[in-house]
């Protein structure tokens, strides 16, 4: 049985960098064999957050709304690739992700932050742990922090330099951190319903 897994990326910026962290996880989880969907929050296209998804009545909600909370329900975890704006989280990410509430919970997330900078969006990592919890999910202990990114990342993703192989030898722990926790998380619920 393979293992669904999210990988949600928030950069509405024309030259995005991020999107190069997006696609070195989603290709380093497939190769492990996981069901990895990216999803684009640029893409997406999300309104700012007017009502949230269980806001709507029955039925109500705009079907990319409704789109994404199946995706969401039917995911075993997530990765937030974020970027750091100003000290602080993606506004784009943070719109696609506040949309939702119950649909997130009792699943595992993993962080993998990058910038331009020496900082590799740590603070916006920060950030995000606290964000994520709050949002009923647990966030593993293993991270990815990718800056500069341009001089690890090629544009498709592809490692480069020496921050390119730091980055390759990352990658396994953070992958077995998430892939244990949603076994656990995945198997807890199979056996006892959340409660509540």
């Amino acid at each position: 049985m393979t293992h669904r897994i999210l990988v949600l990326y928030g950069s509405y910026r024309s030259d995005r960098m991020g999107i190069r962290l997006a696609r070195f996880v989603v290709a380093g989880l497939r190769a492990r064999g996981l069901d990895v969907e990216l999803i684009d929050a640029k893409a997406v296209g999300l309104p700012m957050l007017d009502r949230m998804y269980k806001e709507y009545k029955k039925g109500e909600a705009p079907a990319v709304l409704e789109k994404l909370a199946g995706q969401i329900r039917e995911a075993d975890g997530f990765v937030f690739i974020t970027g750091e704006y100003n000290w602080g989280v993606q506004p784009g990410l943070k719109n696609l992700t506040d949309h939702f509430l119950e649909e997130w919970f009792w699943r595992p997330a993993a962080i993998a932050s990058y910038s331009a900078g020496r900082f590799a969006g740590a603070r916006s990592a920060t950030a995000w742990h606290g964000i994520l919890s709050e949002m009923g999910m647990v966030v593993i202990s293993s991270s990815l922090a990718v800056g500069p990114i341009a001089q690890t990342l090629a544009e498709e993703g592809e490692p480069i330099g020496e921050g390119g192989k730091a980055l390759v030898r990352a990658f396994p722990r953070f992958a077995d951190d998430l892939e244990w926790w949603v076994e656990a998380a995945k198997t807890q619920r199979q056996q006892k319903a959340p409660p509540y």
